[in-house]
């Protein structure tokens, strides 16, 4: 399964948290480029090639914004292995970064970027400054060396978040998505066949994109398809039925 995953609520914007689920044979370069035929924007991802490729081949109409997390866990697993000081630091001075972002959730874009630019920028101009001074003092196979290595070739799309206030620091919006996914994959053996996960796909993501509007699924799903079968809901009224529709319609009943 390849996830799209949306949430615009930490900065207030307009559009309705989802997420959607799409099967595909394989995890390269063609079938992620085939299911964003037509996009132009800023994609949040880790640092897989594949995305980097869908980038150059889309001529600068993408913009990929790297995962802080992803550079982080590097700099943890790290210290968890050796006890290194120095990915300690820089854990350390990730989590000042986070700590900002905790206080300025759920404000507005410019707000998040002002704050941004005037307490963040400094941190990590200071912690690039920092990893381009050690890397040149540790032998290049090293695993500190390749952490540091990581968020310095990734650092234009690692600090895409200090030019627009929309962008996350990380890409947890969709990690999260993932996670029932992932929790189910023993499950997933038994889809039957390619139309079977492409079956699985669609109902993950209603079901899923229902609880990211805090619905309980089963009585959300149970409705869905009885307003379908009995034909209360038009085919042109699908729309309707989707989560976010689907709850401020309950809600004004209500």
């Amino acid at each position: 399964f390849w996830a799209h995953a949306m949430d615009d609520r930490p900065w207030g914007g307009p559009s309705p948290p989802a997420v959607a689920y799409v099967f595909a044979a394989g995890r390269g370069t063609e079938e992620i480029a085939g299911q964003l035929t037509d996009f132009s924007g800023i994609l949040q991802v880790d640092g897989y090639a594949a995305y980097k490729a869908l980038a150059r081949d889309h001529g600068g109409g993408i913009q990929l914004a790297f995962c802080l997390a992803h550079a982080r866990r590097k700099f943890v697993e790290v210290f968890k292995t050796t006890q290194s000081p120095f990915a300690r630091e820089v854990i350390e001075r990730l989590q000042a970064v986070y700590a900002i972002e905790a206080e300025i959730r759920g404000s507005s874009a410019e707000q998040r970027l002002a704050v941004r630019r005037a307490r963040t920028a400094p941190l990590m101009e200071a912690l690039k400054a920092r990893l381009t001074t050690m890397v040149g003092q540790l032998f290049s196979q090293s695993k500190l060396a390749e952490a540091i290595n990581y968020s310095l070739n990734h650092w234009d799309g690692l600090t895409l978040f200090l030019r627009d206030g929309r962008v996350e620091v990380d890409s947890n919006t969709v990690e999260r998505s993932m996670r029932p996914i992932a929790l189910g994959r023993r499950n997933s053996l038994f889809s039957g066949n390619e139309g079977g996960a492409e079956s699985w796909a669609i109902l993950s993501s209603i079901l899923n994109t229902a609880k990211l509007h805090e619905l309980d699924p089963q009585a959300y799903l149970t409705d869905v398809l009885e307003r379908i079968v009995s034909g209360r809901t038009r085919s042109h009224q699908l729309h309707e039925l989707f989560a976010w529709n689907w709850k401020a319609a309950h809600r004004r009943a209500a």
